[in-house]
């Protein structure tokens, strides 16, 4: 059975009434109308204002100075008062030509900034969008200090309230409701995501949550311990510190040693978990220059941070650094300063702290505190189910801020047998609403980036898989991805496995791998992907072959990881 593209076009767009036949006087009419119209609860309305395509607009807060337009819209600054105590700022970005969706934004790091970019993207792409500075200015945590309610809001609340408020915006402008609304976070966002998937089921029929740091206390601990073993805060003074050129030398071993695990020397580690990287192979030796080379000390200090975390009774606390992610900031001699100020901010309350004492006490006061309800573990996601949500999630494995603890991965000798498995499902369940995706040498924001990998979420994608209620899908549906450091025609081609995570069966995997490369050339790379799709098992496969730019339409070989646009709908896929 053969689908093309114009036929998911069709699909996409059947049964999608536009407001595209308004003429350009209405729209502004319309728009300058609802600044003396809305009346919102506990929301004053900041400004209204239509913007024409190709402008650049002046934005709230100090986060950015001003933010691209890319289609004619009516753009809604507000402000809703959550208590006497905190207060959001948010916008909504209406676009002229609609298509019935709504789609909610997140937020990144210590998340007091606008997501101005995924605004213009969500609009451009026909979604009412939504984004709020989640109840603080900037990206620093000082707002937090002695303010329990602005914690609340950067926890858990500002996300459904630009949501309520966003909604009744939409149906004021339009005239009538969403059909179908929609989340796009990553990092923080990914969390709030989840977040509310847990607390307010009923926000959004389908919620992509990208790295989501839900285990947000023990990823703060983790970076902090990480950035001690190098010698923060006194890196001058530590023999285990790391010079940013070393970095070089310590990447390039870690590449020599583990790249190849895969069959393929392409620059990047697929296999993170099977990389056993021993960094006494860069210890120096007798008349072997210093800056090519580590000392003892910082041979040490490689091997705690390629080694898990465990805390004060010998409980795991966060996986190791994932080999291939280096280098880092995390290691720059210096707490990073988002962790550094949650911990002094929100958990201490106490700006005198004196870092060079930090350590496995303050994770223990942080789990004891938990801000917000910041960890993002308790309950399930059951209610989101029973109405029919969707609820997918993905992480790469360059990200040296790994939120990687909080998604499920497959055994390996350094931790006990299941114990991600069993920490993910304690923490969102039920797993059959919870497709996955692991990708191998990509970082993960919600837009590209220009680094060794990039991730270009498909908001459409993700309303076409919630609208047609499938029951099994992919995570790459509705994420796409480039990789290496310079993608080449020859890294473009892959072919794509998948595999059931629970089984973490990596010989398969590469009997499968063996049986391509034979059939198709060693110029064909492979990555294994392990997904689980609302609990239905894909057995091990290989489905989409991009070798070629003219060889499948259904592929997108132009620097894309592309599997198949709805595997359910494909018969060769």
């Amino acid at each position: 059975m053969e689908f093309s593209f114009k036929f998911i076009s069709q699909l996409l767009t059947s049964g999608l009434p536009l407001l595209s036949s308004w003429n350009p006087g209405e729209n502004h009419k319309a728009c300058l109308t609802l600044k003396s119209n809305l009346k919102l609860e506990n929301t004053t309305v900041i400004d209204v204002s239509y913007v024409p395509a190709g402008s650049k607009v002046s934005t709230l807060g100090t986060c950015a100075k001003t933010a691209d337009v890319n289609v004619p819209l009516c753009r809604v600054q507000f402000s809703t008062k959550t208590t006497d105590t905190s207060v959001v700022h948010a916008e909504a970005w209406l676009p002229d030509e609609w298509y019935g969706r709504f789609l909610g934004t997140g937020n990144g790091g210590l998340g007091g900034c606008i997501d101005y970019p995924n605004l213009d993207y969500g609009s451009a792409l026909h979604f009412a969008t939504v984004g709020s500075n989640n109840g603080h200015d900037g990206g620093s945590g000082s707002p937090f200090l002695g303010h329990p309610e602005v914690i609340n809001d950067f926890a858990f609340r500002a996300i459904h309230v630009e949501t309520v408020i966003g909604k009744q915006i939409v149906e004021a402008y339009y005239g009538r409701p969403h059909s179908k609304s929609y989340y796009l976070g990553c990092s923080t966002g990914g969390r709030q995501g989840t977040q509310a998937a847990l607390k307010f089921p009923e926000d959004f029929d389908g919620i992509i949550a990208g790295a989501p740091a839900t285990d947000f206390n023990h990823l703060v601990h983790w970076t902090n311990i990480l950035a001690s073993y190098v010698g923060a805060p006194a890196p001058d003074s530590s023999p285990a510190f790391i010079p940013p050129e070393l970095w070089k030398t310590v990447a390039a071993e870690v590449m020599r040693q583990c790249d190849g695990l895969d069959g393929v020397l392409d620059g990047i580690v697929t296999e993170p978990d099977a990389c056993d990287f021993r960094p006494e192979a860069l210890l120096c030796r007798s008349g072997a220059a210093l800056d090519a080379c580590l000392t003892p000390p910082q041979v040490e200090a490689l091997r705690k941070i390629y080694s898990p975390l465990y805390g004060s009774d010998s409980e795991l606390l966060y996986p190791r650094f994932d080999p291939g992610a280096e280098p880092s900031d995390i290691f720059n001699g210096q707490f990073p300063d988002r962790s550094k100020e949650w911990v002094q901010y929100a958990v201490l309350n106490d700006t005198d702290f004196d870092f060079r004492h930090y350590g496995a006490k303050q994770a223990v006061q942080m789990d004891s505190i938990n801000p917000g309800g910041i960890a993002t573990f308790d309950g399930d996601l059951s209610a989101f189910r029973d109405r029919g949500g969707k609820f997918l999630t993905y992480h790469g494995r360059i990200d040296s801020a790994s939120a990687f603890s909080s998604l499920p991965q497959p055994h390996t000798e350094r931790f006990p047998p299941d114990y991600r498995l069993r920490q993910f499902e304690a923490r969102v369940r039920p797993r059959r609403l919870h497709p996955w995706d692991a990708v191998p040498g990509c970082v993960l924001p919600t837009l590209p980036r220009p680094r060794h990998g990039s991730l270009h979420i498909r908001p459409r994608r993700s309303a076409f898989w919630v609208r047609l209620s499938l029951r099994s899908t992919m995570a790459s549906d509705v994420v796409t991805g480039s990789f290496g450091p310079n993608p080449t025609r020859s890294t473009r081609a892959r072919i794509i496995f998948f595999l059931p995570w629970w089984t973490g069966s990596k010989a398969m995997l590469r009997r499968m791998q063996l049986l391509e490369r034979q059939k198709m050339g060693r110029r064909v790379h492979t990555v294994g992907i392990r997904i689980e799709a609302f609990g239905i098992p894909w057995k091990a496969r290989s489905g989409v072959r991009c070798s070629d730019d003219r060889e499948r339409p259904k592929c997108n070989p132009i620097n894309l990881l592309f599997f198949c646009f709805v595997p359910a709908l494909f018969a060769r896929c």
